[in-house]
């Protein structure tokens, strides 16, 4: 017969082995990957947040780092009067004439405003363009050399409507970033979002972004404070600070 403390140590070591396996499970349960080209059948609200979440804010904040250090670097370059060469290919590049007009493009705008639209514009990451072409804000291609993707309806009954097609997530932000900086029709959202940091402020601006007009910056201002998107924005401050 076995002595009774070795049935004490066997029944520890039993208990011991049953808890560590538990816990695996609910770590693993815990650790859903997400991919861009797949989304699970029958997600309640929150799973789909949750996806959304972890498939856009790292790309985002990683896009946003990158624009807003060049930022800084270039506005301390304007101050020391150094790396002028730098500073005239970037307006070759932005296609602007002035120093202002160089720090209005290049000072990115918050990454609230950016998960907002890509939750708008992609249906918090389940449309086709988003799960086919990583398109995260419906981005229209004119150029039939570039990769891209048929729209499933005609405009008009009968234009078809094609839309870019990108490796991935974080080079559709990145090119989005690069349209508001850029064209003409978002030359006001430039202005407001270099001289404020009020979001709200600035999505009043991007009504052309939209065949919905006005509206369209009331429902990205709706959007951002029913979800609390600026605690993203206050995370990237406080890196910025170190």
């Amino acid at each position: 017969m076995e002595k009774f403390s070795e049935v004490i140590v066997k029944y520890i070591l039993l208990t011991l082995f049953l808890t560590i396996c538990a816990f695996s499970s609910v770590i693993k349960a815990n650790e859903t990957k997400y991919v861009a080209n797949e989304v699970p059948e029958k997600m309640s609200v929150a799973e789909k947040k949750k996806r959304f979440y972890a498939l856009l804010v790292p790309a985002v904040q990683k896009n946003y780092k990158k624009l807003i250090d060049e930022y800084n670097e270039v506005l301390n370059y304007m101050k020391t009067q150094s790396n002028l060469e730098k500073i005239e290919e970037l307006k070759q590049y932005y296609k602007v004439q002035s120093d202002e007009e160089l720090l209005y493009a290049l000072k990115p705008h918050p990454p609230s405003i950016v998960l907002a639209q890509a939750a708008m514009e992609s249906a918090w990451a389940t449309s086709r363009f988003f799960t086919q072409a990583n398109n995260v804000f419906g981005v229209w291609s004119v150029n039939k050399h570039e990769p891209r993707i048929a729209a499933s309806e005609k405009r008009g009954g009968t234009k078809t409507i094609w839309l870019r097609k990108f490796n991935t997530i974080e080079e559709s932000i990145a090119s989005y970033y690069k349209l508001l900086a850029t064209s003409k029709a978002y030359k006001e959202f430039r202005e407001i979002r270099y001289v404020s940091d009020d979001v709200h402020k600035m999505v009043s601006k991007l009504h052309r972004y939209s065949e919905m007009g006005e509206l369209y910056g009331e429902e990205l201002s709706k959007l951002i404070k029913y979800n609390k998107l600026t605690k993203y924005d206050a995370i990237e401050k406080n890196k910025n600070r170190g």
